[in-house]
């Protein structure tokens, strides 16, 4: 059923974007136990699976029904595009025990006997060590399973943004929202959205805006809502999830032209990315890539832009062609 979020003129202005690790260490916890997920992700699952035995995810777990809600001070809009994980780490910490405590209860509620279980009943009585407990399960959780792939998600997902960014530019709201998610619409100042869960919603944004959020686990689903004193965001899929855990590789008549690992890393750029983020995907030492790089750019291959502290590199016309006729 779906929610809608009208815009007044103050919330036109006030249309953001921005990356969150601590949302994507979530959504990644929320991807094990959802096998409608799994589709994009399955040599990532593989790969975590030994370290999963030794990791004790049952106190986010009982916070994430599905269907239903996830309290909102888990994984809280950040308030920069880029944070890192250890800022929202410490916001997480920071959480309001009573407004965490509104909160958990309204997630309990979603599960039959959840609120009357031992671990419900435990984390209502004490609010604080809740909180305490559940980021440090958050930060385990982080380091075992996102933090040696950050450097590849967040150039993907700066990327997602960089194109959104353009889609703005050219053609307003409507072109922007056009194709961000078969679950999102946007029409006559009113921005509608609909989620998994059974409710039908109206929010007036109030002059907040809304933050839009692109992830690389959230897919299939558009995950919405977060009311005051949260400013409302949408966390859609980012796109070029598909080839996200492969290792490109350059056909033949490319090899030949280019040698084989700079055709490698031309054939990488499907999306913009970061020297760290290709050296990341390839195996590649990030020296080996950076002067791969220069060569293509000053051959007329790629282009460079800088976004925020990083430097994306993506293929030009050119590029485009050659990696296409091969």
């Amino acid at each position: 059923m779906p929610l809608h979020m009208h815009f007044g003129s103050e919330d036109l202005l006030r249309i953001r974007f921005a990356v969150s690790p601590l949302c994507e260490t979530h959504e990644a916890v929320r991807t094990l136990r959802r096998a409608d997920r799994h589709g994009y992700h399955t040599p990532w699952l593989r790969r975590v699976r030994a370290t999963l035995a030794g990791l004790d995810l049952t106190p986010l777990w009982l916070f994430m029904p599905s269907p239903g809600y996830t309290p909102d001070f888990l994984g809280r809009p950040p308030d920069s595009p880029l944070a890192g994980f250890d800022e929202e780490l410490a916001r997480l910490r920071a959480t309001d025990p009573e407004l965490a405590r509104a909160e958990m209860a309204k997630s309990l509620a979603c599960t039959p006997g959840a609120l009357e279980s031992e671990r419900g009943r435990a984390a209502l009585d004490d609010p604080a060590g809740a909180i305490r407990e559940l980021a440090e399960v958050t930060e385990r959780a982080w380091r075992a399973l996102l933090a040696p792939d950050w450097p590849r998600l967040r150039a993907l997902l700066e990327a997602e943004i960089a194109y959104r960014s353009r889609q703005l530019a050219g053609g307003g709201l409507q072109r922007l929202f056009a194709d961000l998610h078969p679950l999102v619409s946007w029409a006559e100042g009113t921005l509608t959205v609909r989620p998994r869960i059974d409710f039908v919603q109206v929010q007036q944004l109030d002059g907040r805006g809304v933050l839009l959020l692109p992830s690389v686990f959230v897919w299939p689903d558009v995950v919405s809502a977060f009311d005051p004193p949260w400013q409302p965001t949408v966390i859609y899929p980012a796109r070029g999830i598909g080839g996200l855990w492969s290792r490109p590789e350059a056909g033949p008549a490319l090899t030949r032209l280019l040698g084989a690992n700079r055709a490698t890393v031309l054939a990488a750029l499907d999306a913009p990315s970061t020297t760290t983020a290709l050296a990341h995907r390839l195996g590649l030492a990030p020296s080996s890539v950076s002067a791969h790089l220069s060569v293509l750019r000053d051959a007329g291959l790629l282009s460079a832009r800088r976004q925020g502290h990083h430097v994306l590199y993506e293929r030009t016309p050119l590029g485009i062609a050659l990696a296409a006729g091969d």
